[in-house]
């Protein structure tokens, strides 16, 4: 009777709080609040909005961002696996090293990896350090506006870095379903070059499976804070940056312009996602053209030099913004151009220590309490459709609404319901936001391990006596230990990362790792920065190690259990 209830339950969880909080966004974007007098309904929220100096820039660079960095992330993947996936053998394997090597760089959250960049870019950045002033001639750092660039190249790039792990892992685990090997190995029988072939047979049966992974990646880079803080432009920021600006003004009644904003990154994903879904009608019909004509060489080279090059460039990025982080965080003295630190010293480590363990144990306790909610409710619907046999088709639409709305619309919304009710902020109310983006991260990291375990090892035991909840502790669950722990793992990076439902539902009284780093983007401490960005960084590490190791020391008497881990 309770799992039946399940999808009753995750519904309510992902559907309700966003509906609900754009409706409340909605009223006061059009004047109707009336704890704060406003009783009637007026247009003077958007006059306001409109008049806003440097709003239409901030739309525009909202807007571009989006659509250039999701193009030039699907790209990438695409050409990468032009370049090797048709390219495999027995002995070799592209799902197994590449999800090795990549998986880390998705854990590590975007503030973390937006600093790494930073540090790396800057104009007095690691990499300037190393070629100064030996190619450069540089003795100072130059006068270069690097970060926070009027165009917004430098957010770009540094969402690029992070959303190409995603869209490859995403790609990675849809291969399967369209049979990759088989088409390329037809068409190249009809004499077309490896990388020509996969993008004429796998690419186009590959994309509509992550088409929903594309769509929230536009939605994220259209309406990210905390990475716009750090790399975006400044005067003006971004639209999703200037409407948190608002909400955080000490004047209440700038909630009405706030709200519109909030309204208006609404309109403005929307408007992302329709340009993008008109360029993938045009797109089709262009690469129908281009098979069409038959050319079985064109390119071949370049697309593959492109994909591996571009490829090996994000993954040596993100290396070196960890390394980067690391140096920022231990470094004595450091002068310019001096390519590494005179000295190394954890003084400064151990001075923030006192500062650090307060947010650190309230971003461990929020974590924790998201993540273990997510994972129970996830293991009780896939046991629900496993018991059942049947799975909803509108699941996947409704487990990524929260990643296709942005965060801003609809967190807005339930602050301004915060401030009617005058409740104030909690831990639990700051873990229930983050539920609503664990909760869908964490089912489709566990959803195909639970899918696909062999039917068999449960009808087995049904044969022996077993009843379904005994075949669910006793065998399901001991056998799909592993995936679960890495989908908790994935839940408590995702937890950590979370920027604005913290901001917003905590009004600044609760502070994370993640808060704290992001505050003192406006500071210009790299060491303290460093800190605090390498902490934050390192969580989620610490929760892949443990789910990794966990099985195996559960199991190290069960050599059985220990291969099928």
């Amino acid at each position: 009777m309770i799992l039946r209830l399940i999808p009753v339950v995750v519904i309510a969880i992902l559907v309700l709080p966003v509906l609900a909080g754009l409706i409340l966004a909605l009223l006061p974007a059009f004047g109707y609040l009336p704890v704060l007098g406003g009783e009637q309904l007026t247009l003077e929220p958007w006059l306001r909005l409109f008049a806003s100096p440097g709003i239409w820039r901030s739309v525009g660079v909202s807007y571009a961002t989006a659509l250039v960095t999701t193009g030039l992330s699907l790209l990438i993947v695409f050409c990468f696996l032009a370049a090797v996936g048709a390219r495999q053998s027995g002995r070799w394997s592209l799902d197994s090293w590449l999800r090795r090597l990549v998986s880390p760089l998705l854990s590590v959250p975007h503030a973390a990896a937006a600093f790494g960049f930073a540090f790396l870019i800057m104009p007095s950045g690691l990499l300037t350090r190393w070629i100064s002033p030996g190619l450069t001639g540089w003795e100072r750092p130059p006068d270069l506006l690097i970060v926070h660039d009027s165009l917004g190249l430098s957010l770009m790039a540094g969402l690029v870095m992070k959303e190409v792990p995603f869209l490859l892992l995403m790609s990675l685990a849809a291969l399967p379903q369209v049979n990759a090997g088989q088409r390329v190995i037809m068409a190249r029988s009809l004499g077309y070059r490896p990388g020509v072939a996969w993008l004429k047979v796998v690419a186009p049966a590959l994309y509509p499976l992550i088409r929903l992974p594309v769509y929230a990646v536009l939605a994220f880079a259209s309406s990210t804070v905390d990475v716009a803080m750090i790399l975006g432009p400044t005067l003006p920021p971004t639209l999703s940056v200037q409407v948190v600006q608002w909400f955080n003004d000490p004047d209440l009644g700038t909630l009405y312009v706030a709200s519109a904003g909030a309204i208006a990154q609404l309109l403005l994903t929307a408007a992302v996602l329709l340009n993008w879904w008109l360029f993938e009608q045009l797109a089709s019909r262009l690469h129908a053209l281009w098979v069409r004509r038959g050319h079985r060489s064109f390119a071949d080279r370049s697309i593959r030099s492109f994909g591996r090059v571009t490829m090996s460039l994000v993954v040596l990025m993100a290396g070196l913004g960890f390394m980067a982080l690391a140096l920022n965080a231990f470094a004595g003295f450091w002068r310019f151009p001096a390519a590494w630190p005179a000295s190394l010293s954890a003084d400064a480590f151990f001075r923030a220590l006192p500062t650090l363990q307060d947010p650190l144990l309230t971003t461990l306790v929020i974590a924790a309490a998201a993540t273990i909610l997510a994972v129970l409710l996830v293991i009780a619907a896939l046991e629900r459709e496993q018991r059942l046999g049947v799975a909803a088709p509108w699941a996947l639409w409704l487990l990524y609404l929260p990643l296709l709305v942005p965060q801003i619309a609809f967190l807005s919304g339930i602050t301004v319901s915060a401030e009617v009710i005058q409740s104030g902020p909690s831990l639990a109310l700051v873990a229930a936001g983050h539920l609503l983006f664990v909760l869908p991260y964490v089912y489709l990291a566990l959803a195909e391990s639970y899918r696909r375990l062999d039917p068999r090892w449960s009808q087995l035991a049904r044969s022996l006596g077993s009843s379904m909840n005994g075949v669910f502790w006793r065998v399901r669950l001991p056998l799909l230990l592993a995936p679960i722990l890495t989908a908790a793992a994935l839940g408590f990076a995702i937890s950590i990362s979370q920027y604005l439902p913290t901001r917003l539902l905590g009004a600044g009284r609760i502070t994370t790792v993640t808060t704290e780093a992001v505050a003192l983007a406006a500071g210009g401490d790299r060491r303290l920065i460093g800190i605090w960005s390498l902490v934050q960084a390192l969580l989620p590490f610490v929760g892949f190690a443990v789910a990794i190791a966990l099985p195996g020391l559960i199991w190290r008497n069960r050599r059985g259990m220990r291969e099928i881990q």
